[in-house]
């Protein structure tokens, strides 16, 4: 097969990989954050319950959960999953799930790292609790859970891949399809793809950083 052949049909596999990737963010990134105000609520069934998911999805391998969310609800509930990609629906399923339990906790670990000194400033200043979360606590949170959330945003970019368990055709499904018939090159040629978008966020994220230096101050 040419080259240019190859390139296209690896092109499309990491496109799988962006979209997965993109839907797993705009999902997951709000949803954690609920999570989080549910791993502190001062409710103790809702606190325990929720505590309790997210040590079971961060317990469990992604890989599995991608299997769960694939296969059990046809074998267990007859229920079949709907879309017209049913395999990548599950597979946003399955990330969104995960990665929000992750996000959920770095939310509230930059939440709790606050003083409650700021959330009685606010109070001094006659603003409401909700109030003095957005207009104070949030940018100063955003501030401490940048370096954190880089780095899952980083394997988020890489676990994309594991999508391809359950049929997902990706980039390294798509290289594997060739490496089989003797073409080993788009193999070496997909880590270019992850690289470049891995220095992509890299460069994003340290301008953000940049950006809210000024709570040094």
């Amino acid at each position: 097969m040419s080259f240019g052949v190859i390139n296209s049909e690896l092109l499309k596999g990491f496109l799988e990989n962006i979209e997965l990737f993109s839907i797993t963010l705009l999902f997951a990134l709000p949803l954690g954050l609920i999570i989080a105000f549910g791993s502190m609520s001062k409710i103790k069934v809702i606190k325990g319950a929720t505590k309790s998911f997210v040590w079971v999805i961060r317990g469990t391998p992604l890989m599995l959960q991608l299997f769960a969310v694939m296969y059990v609800p046809g074998f267990v509930f007859g229920w079949q999953i709907p879309g017209s990609n049913p395999r990548m629906t599950a597979a946003a399923i399955a990330f969104v799930i995960n990665y929000a339990c992750y996000f959920s906790e770095i939310y509230r670990g930059g939440i709790e790292s606050i003083p409650k000194g700021q959330y009685e400033a606010g109070q001094v200043l006659g603003m409401t609790k909700t109030q003095t979360f957005f207009k104070v606590v949030l940018l100063q949170v955003v501030k401490s859970i940048v370096p954190p959330m880089s780095n899952e945003f980083m394997t988020l970019i890489k676990d994309t891949a594991l999508a391809r368990v359950i049929g997902v055709v990706d980039i390294i499904m798509t290289a594997g399809s060739f490496s089989a018939r003797g073409v080993i090159w788009p193999l070496f040629y997909t880590a270019l793809f992850f690289l470049i978008f891995c220095g992509l966020m890299t460069v994003i994220f340290g301008r953000i950083e940049k950006k809210l230096d000024y709570f040094h101050n």
